[in-house]
């Protein structure tokens, strides 16, 4: 057993697919089963099962997969840690979330950080959902998760840093664009354009409606906050999302930005593996882009007049 062989099967299991780690690693299915097959042969027990599409870890695959992914992000950041202890200030920083986030969230930080920090290496790995940031942070060897956070995640520490108050995007003629506020009443009937049911936003609004007994229609949905406002703006339907750091409410030009002040506003923050295991540039990353974040959502017209 060694930990390439470990390595490939975390990966197997996070894919679900021995083809896909195949390509991801450039070599050939039968490598990828030869490192799983060792592994089965020095445990005993049989590890994956076959699926119609792709594979899944037996319970015995799952005690391992569990086991040997938090042991080798421990060994890996503690492999970073004595890179950067060597390298003094010229290590790296690897951050995953989504794919708008680093400029609604990060970019005047990324600047600071930069400017102070000059050989150090930033990298970002986009993923589509904090679920998916926080399988990344889980199997690869990565920093920080930026991320909407939400329940408890097994080996995961969630860290709030700020909260997002919703707002209504509407065309600036509709008839709501003229509004201070809209009533959380006003919502019911209203067409919706959707966010991702799967992500920890749009459930989280879902919850609400549903606590707050309010009925929407939706025929339109988008994958991002984003693109719910470049649909808003088209006209295909209203949108309801978080009001980012920066954002000026009500707004101006075709789109209005009207805030809801009775629905509860969206957490959003960082998510690691162990506070106390991170390398000290992630940790200045972490407090350069909080601190950010903070005093721009302290500015917003939307935070003021909530």
């Amino acid at each position: 057993m060694t930990l390439d062989d470990l390595r490939v099967f975390v990966a197997v299991c996070r894919a679900g697919s021995l083809s896909a780690v195949a390509r991801e690693l450039d070599c050939t299915q039968s490598a990828v089963s030869q490192h799983v097959k060792r592994l089965e042969r020095e445990t005993g027990v049989s590890l994956l099962e076959r699926q119609p599409r792709g594979v899944i870890p037996t319970h015995a695959g799952r005690v391992l997969w569990d086991a040997a992914a938090d042991g080798l992000a421990g060994l890996d950041l503690a492999l970073r840690r004595l890179g950067d202890l060597v390298n003094g200030d010229s290590g790296s920083v690897r951050v995953t979330t989504g794919g708008t986030t680093v400029r609604h969230f990060m970019s005047e930080a990324i600047v600071a950080f930069r400017q102070r920090h000059p050989k150090v290496n930033l990298e970002f790995q986009t993923e589509t959902s904090s679920r998916n940031c926080f399988d990344a942070l889980a199997t690869d060897n990565l920093d920080l998760a930026w991320v909407t956070i939400g329940s408890p995640v097994r080996g995961i520490e969630q860290r709030p840093v700020v909260d997002l108050p919703w707002v209504l995007a509407v065309r600036a003629d509709d008839p709501l664009a003229s509004r201070a506020r809209i009533n959380v009443a006003d919502l019911a009937g209203i067409r919706l354009i959707r966010l991702p049911q799967k992500s920890t936003s749009g459930a989280r609004l879902d919850a609400a409606f549903a606590e707050l007994g309010i009925r929407s229609s939706s025929d339109t949905s988008a994958a991002d906050w984003d693109t719910a406002l470049l649909l808003a703006e088209l006209g295909l339907g209203h949108a309801v999302v978080p009001a980012l750091p920066g954002w000026q409410v009500p707004g101006d030009g075709p789109l209005r930005l009207v805030p809801i002040p009775g629905l509860p506003p969206l957490p959003v923050g960082w998510a690691v593996r162990r506070w106390d295991a991170l390398t000290p540039l992630a940790r200045v990353f972490a407090d350069t882009v909080a601190g950010s974040c903070t005093e721009k959502a302290a500015h917003s017209p939307s935070r003021q007049e909530g």
